[in-house]
Formats: structure tokens, C-alpha cells, sequence
């Protein structure tokens, strides 16, 4: 039988053996990297995630409503004409 402590003998399969469970631990690692920096950091929800403080307006919420495609434009002008009635702002301004 031979061992890792006999590979000089020409038999065995030298210390580059060793080399293999190294690849596979440098695989997984970056595996887990790559995803905790894209997938699972989208959902902890940090700072990134918060709206900036001046985008909690009612208006702009609608805004990101139409945009994210909830409403339809039909619905969007409708209800941007009440907020724009109670908030006293011009029709066009988002």
C-alpha cells in the first residue's frame, strides 16, 4: 500500500496531491463570496435598501408606483391630479 509519506519512490502520487482539496476549498469560498456580495445581500435589507429622505413624498411614491409598472398611466394622471390638488402643486411636477 502505498502513502503520501512514500511518494518519493516513483509509485505513489507525490505531494501535488495535496493540492486538490486546496482548489476545492478556493471553489466554495468564492462561491459563498460571490454570492453573499450580489444575491443574499438584496435580501437583509441595509441601508441601501432605505428610500432617500427626500423620496417618501406621496407624489413620489406614485412616481415609483407607474415606474415599477403597479398602475397604468390612465390611473397614474388620475391620481397624480388629486395629490396635486391636496399637495397644491403644479399638474406636471414629479
Amino acid at each position: 500500500m502505498q502513502t503520501l509519506a512514500n511518494f518519493g519512490d516513483g509509485g505513489g502520487p507525490g505531494p501535488w496531491i495535496l493540492l486538490f482539496p486546496v482548489i476545492w476549498v478556493l471553489a466554495v469560498g468564492g462561491g459563498i463570496a460571490l454570492l453573499r456580495r450580489t444575491v443574499w445581500r438584496g435580501r437583509r435589507g441595509g441601508p441601501w435598501r432605505q428610500p432617500a429622505a427626500g423620496n417618501d413624498s406621496p407624489i413620489a411614491v406614485l412616481g415609483h408606483r407607474f415606474a415599477s409598472g403597479e398602475i397604468d398611466e390612465d390611473e397614474y394622471w388620475r391620481r397624480l391630479s388629486v395629490l396635486n390638488e391636496e399637495f397644491g402643486r403644479k399638474r406636471g411636477a414629479v
